[in-house]
């Protein structure tokens, strides 16, 4: 947060209380804590006289509570305000670095509906000498120093990308500057949010730019205040209630007992949330018990009833839902964002809603179905039907298709109840009872938060201690403190547990109602009180940034909200500092860098993780898998000691070595070997000071739905884009129908035809892509068939040239086995046998068209020479042991250059008439020259009977 921040915000927290200090910086979530780096240091109370600094830093003034330091020399700097009285305030060990990231990169985003785009408005600025909107993150347009440092910096080579995380796409900006900016244009998308600017390696003046991490998804809109609406709130004197969307951490919903708010960014613009009158009573409207947010809307649980609250309404949820009326006493969300994930059967849950007796799961478009009652579960868990089993509390666990409930059992229930764990998977549909129990007072209520971890960890927690369960219910205990025995109440002033709030890197900070917090990491047994932050009588939360880190929300008297960065990272050292707690290990590296991966059939997984640390430590790599057994392993392990420090370096392959060729059921077989499957790498030891370490990712064997085939040389802008319509011939399809087919020509599915001499044979090439682009050519067998039933084309190859030992399968033979069946689904990979041995298949006719083809045996299409058509042909792979997903794809050919043969009726009409004509022009030649005969005949005779006469 910025100086100008704190100041508005300490005014705010001055209020009452006892005396605490802090400390800030211009950088944002403090990413820049350097020996170049101006901290505020901020004394909250009556009794401050001076500040105590060592003699590395200096003061601008030492006796004013509000004052700015810089320490020349990096290292753990020991600063303390010194008070008036005995008392002492608590001293803090800030560790200053000393680093050459100077610079951090600003990002402006504007949103264009029409095209579904978003431009990244990107320049660099220093923090040290920003304009004051910079710092509090408003500004529309760099400021003067940072126009001047953008286009210094870009003279010497540097330029912005965006890199996305999840999808691993890279965008580059425009050509251009634009008054000392880059300009980037990124797709809007709800499944690629995670995005990164990274810049070259580039100084200035020895100083670099450090990458800023950020989430972007498609825009969303506050709810509007609509006039004449009512606040939803609370009960009176009750703690901040709060929820975040899964995916979309800047999404926030806080309920607070004057108020309930709502943000998209992170409480830098907020509304607040109200309802229409008339429809709750008073009583109801400050009651409100739980809230969630999703795509839906924000959901109220008020007095055992769930409302919703969307962009039109607030609505009574109930029956017509398939939801109970009342008795309702909680409601969940997904706490951990998993945006890919496989799911064979149905579609995931999204929200939870639970009676005491029944779980209710919620899924998109206000959908909901009843899948448990503790009835059952009596059943399924061998409990008496006389005893007392109720669902105590439900939340998701950090595998993407679990739900895990927490029952409460007892018989008597006079004094103590036990606290059951059973695990739902959604795909499987199966409930997993865990080896936990946990005995707890009748009257006791606990909480839980999974873990961000491959297998099943949590924490619990009543009033005043946290339980741990660490590797899948292997060890579990109390978090234990230095004294109280972990006992949180005893050292916070008797407070009671508000919150605990758990983030990606493994932290876990317990945050207690007067604000008091205690920290400890994942698989850590014990936890240690942090620094005072906050005044005890401040309404706080704690909220999860875009970034993953902690920040705290308070709410004043007032009716408004403020966000404070909180540097969780800064103070857990320096309250761990003089313990001497060491971190075991130096560094931790890997290759993970995607949270999922597809892994199809014939491809393998390698993960690569390295460890050093000092010699004689003894630590190694543990590699932690969570789901089916349907995966294989190796592992190579290399090691070597230098200058007193081991280097540990493992490659963990993952594959699977299943054939699906000539299998009983090829579908059965397809199924038991997929899933998803949870691992996380991790070291053997771990510390609180330790960096991060978490490496948790999913395997999905399966199809990847992205994943499809074309055939090269095929698209849909080489020609005229329009339906037509076309004749086949009836002799030429493969049924015999009794008249000719008129077929519709769709261009939007068919594409481009390929138009070729009917001389020219044709072989397909398939080529494979995914979300990404082009992947490789298909090199396994694949078959080819005119959708609209024509068989008036062959191959060039024959069995016996293709090298069949027996008679391959072909269209012909696979219809007759499978008369049952449409056209599209007689042959594919679930019954594919290949002719190249003796003991598959049957001897026959070798001299049959092969009618298999694949890229390196060279068969060829080969097209009539009597007539020319149109064939739209599908493609379907063969081979069983290439894909999980039923890849096909379409093509069309259109064969030209002979002149189609007339029809015999024609030429038979044409040839009678041609002879009817020559016989009558024979007749009538025939009379005429007879005509011609006669008159020559009697002229002659006449000429010859005068001639005597005259004589």
């Amino acid at each position: 947060m910025s100086a100008q921040g704190v100041a508005v915000l300490l005014s705010w927290l001055s209020c009452c209380g006892s005396a605490l200090w802090r400390y800030s910086s211009n950088s944002p979530s403090y990413l820049i804590f350097s020996t170049r780096s101006t901290i505020t240091l901020e004394y909250e109370g009556t009794s401050f006289l001076e500040w105590s600094v060592p003699g590395t830093c200096s003061v601008k003034n030492k006796s004013s509570p509000r004052t700015e330091l810089r320490c020349s020399s990096p290292g753990v700097q020991t600063i303390r305000p010194i008070v008036v009285g005995p008392d002492s305030e608590e001293e803090r060990n800030l560790s200053v670095q000393s680093s050459h990231i100077c610079f951090l990169w600003y990002y402006r985003v504007i949103s264009f509906f029409h095209n579904f785009t978003q431009v990244i408005i990107v320049w660099i600025y220093d923090p040290e000498n920003a304009d004051p909107s910079e710092i509090l993150r408003n500004a529309n347009e760099p400021s003067l120093n940072s126009i001047i440092l953008s286009k210094q910096l870009a003279t010497l080579g540097q330029k912005p990308i965006i890199f996305t995380s999840l999808q691993r796409n890279i965008y580059f900006p425009d050509s251009k500057m634009k008054n000392g900016t880059w300009h980037i244009s990124v797709p809007m998308t709800t499944d690629d949010v995670l995005k990164e600017i990274k810049g070259n390696q580039v100084a200035f003046q020895d100083c670099f730019i450090a990458d800023v991490l950020f989430l972007l998804t498609f825009p969303l809109l506050t709810m509007p205040e609509i006039p004449d609406s009512l606040p939803i709130t609370s009960p009176q004197g009750s703690q901040l209630i709060l929820a975040w969307a899964t995916c979309v951490l800047s999404s926030v919903v806080v309920v607070a007992d004057m108020e309930t708010f709502q943000t998209n960014d992170s409480f830098r613009t907020w509304t607040r949330i109200r309802v229409p009158p008339n429809i709750l009573t008073d009583d109801e409207r400050h009651n409100v018990s739980d809230v969630n947010i999703s795509w839906d809307g924000i959901f109220f649980l008020i007095n055992g009833i769930l409302y919703i609250k969307t962009f039109t309404a607030f609505k009574r949820l109930g029956r017509n839902e398939n939801l109970p009326d009342g008795g309702i006493i909680g409601i969940t969300s997904r706490k951990w964002c998993w945006a890919r994930h496989l799911l064979k059967s149905k579609i995931r849950s999204i929200f939870a809603v639970w009676t005491k007796s029944e779980l209710y799961l919620g899924y998109p478009l206000l959908k909901f179905m009843k899948i448990m009652t503790t009835e059952k579960l009596k059943s399924l868990l061998n409990i008496s039907p006389t005893d007392t089993l109720t669902i105590h509390n439900v939340e998701y666990p950090g595998h993407p298709l679990e739900i895990a409930l927490l029952l409460s059992y007892c018989s008597a229930c006079t004094v103590n109840k036990k606290i059951y764990v059973v695990i739902y998977n959604e795909d499987t549909e199966q409930w997993m009872n865990q080896d936990f129990a946990l005995d707890v007072p009748s009257d006791t209520f606990v909480n839980a938060h999974f873990l961000y971890s491959a297998l099943p960890e949590l924490v619990l927690w009543d009033k005043h201690r946290v339980y741990y369960c660490y590797h899948n219910f292997t060890e579990t205990g109390v978090i234990q403190t230095p004294t109280e025995f972990g006992n949180l109440s005893r050292l916070s002033q008797n407070s009671t547990i508000h919150v605990i709030f758990i983030d990606y890197y493994g932290n876990v900070v317990v945050k207690m109602e007067n604000n008091i917090m205690f920290y400890f990491k994942a698989n850590i047994k014990d936890a240690v009180k942090l620094h005072a932050w906050t005044n005890s009588t401040l309404k706080s939360a704690v909220s999860m940034s875009s970034s993953g880190l902690m920040y705290l929300i308070h709410v004043f008297e007032n009716g408004t909200i403020r966000p404070q960065e909180y540097p969780l990272r800064l103070e857990a050292k320096s309250v761990t500092f003089n313990s001497k707690e060491k971190c075991p290990y130096v560094a931790f590296l890997n290759n993970i860098f995607s949270v999922f991966f597809f892994l199809d059939k014939g491809q393998n997984v390698s993960i690569w993780t390295q460890i050093v640390y000092p010699e004689n430590v003894g630590l190694y790599i543990v590699v932690e898998s969570y789901g089916p057994n349907i995966l294989q392993e190796t592992y190579q392990v290399h090691y070597e000691v230098a200058l007193g420090y081991c280097t540990k370096t493992m490659t963990v392959t993952f594959f699977q070595n299943v054939n699906y060729e000539a299998v009983d059921d090829y579908f059965k077989l397809q199924h038991q070997n997929t899933g998803l499957l949870l691992l996380h790498m991790r070291p053997s030891d771990s510390a609180r000071l330790c960096p991060i370490s978490q490496k948790v990712f999913q395997i999905a064997v399966g199809c990847n739905p992205r994943k499809y085939i074309a055939v090269k040389g095929f698209n849909k802008k080489e020609c005229l884009q329009h339906d037509f319509f076309y004749h086949i011939e009836k002799s030429y399809l493969r049924n015999k129908p009794s008249k000719n087919l008129r077929v519709k020509y769709n261009w939007k599915e068919y594409g481009c035809p390929l138009r070729l001499d009917f001389r020219e044979k044709f072989h397909p090439l398939v080529q494979l892509y995914n979300e990404n682009g082009y992947v490789e050519d298909v090199e396994v067998n694949f078959i080819v068939w005119e959708i609209h039933g024509r068989n008036d084309y062959s191959f060039n190859n024959t069995m016996k040239k293709s090298g069949c030992l027996n008679e391959a399968q072909t269209w012909k033979s696979m219809i007759e086995l499978n008369k049952h069946l449409p056209l599209e689904e007689v042959w594919g990979p679930e019954n594919y046998k290949h002719c190249f041995s003796y003991a598959i298949g049957k001897p026959g006719d070798l001299n049959q068209p092969y009618e298999i083809i694949n890229k390196s045996n060279y068969n060829h299409l080969v097209w009539p020479v009597d007539h020319s058509g149109m064939y739209v042909f599908h493609v379907k792979i063969l081979d069983p042991n290439y894909s999980f997903c039923n890849l096909t794809t379409i093509f069309a050919i259109e064969t030209f250059g002979m002149i189609p043969s007339p029809s015999g009726y024609l030429v038979a009409a044409f040839l009678f008439v041609l002879m009817l004509l020559f016989f009558s022009i024979l007749v009538l030649s025939y009379f005429h020259y007879m005509r011609i005969y006669k008159q020559c005949i009697y002229e002659t005779l006449n000429q010859y009977e005068r001639t005597p006469k005259n004589n």
